[in-house]
């Protein structure tokens, strides 16, 4: 079906709309209702119409540099992994364990049940 705007010549022989020199293309998108109301509002507060508020946003989102990488990265040590495991189990146990029970839990937990060490790969295997 043809737009009463456009005419014949301004379709392609696969019923296309054409993009014509000087115009520029009208594309149609689906968006959230929420999405919808979050563009609207920021074109309110910058005082353009929706489609330039769309247009604007894209253009911002396409020319924004990527992210900086983050301060703090992830360990690769595989002792300071195992620190900060030990750590964050520390934190998360009963303060009022008793000492001995806290490192039992600690290392269980760390280590992992008996039945598996023979599949840890960062432990040196055992020659029996």
């Amino acid at each position: 079906m043809i737009n009463r705007q456009m005419t014949l010549s301004d379709t392609r022989r696969d019923h296309s709309p054409a993009v014509r020199l000087g115009h520029d293309a009208v594309s149609a998108v689906k968006l959230s209702q929420q999405l919808t109301a979050d563009i609207d509002a920021w074109a309110e507060t910058h005082q353009v119409t929706r489609s330039d508020a769309i247009s604007q946003l894209l253009a911002i989102g396409l020319h924004a540099s990527p992210p900086a990488p983050s301060a703090q990265t992830k360990p690769r040590d595989p002792l300071t992994i195992e620190q900060n495991a030990i750590r964050l189990i520390d934190q998360m146990l009963d303060p009022n364990l008793p000492a001995d029970e806290r490192e039992r839990r600690i290392r269980r937990l760390v280590e992992g049940p008996a039945e598996f060490a023979g599949e840890r790969i960062d432990l040196p295997k055992h020659l029996d």
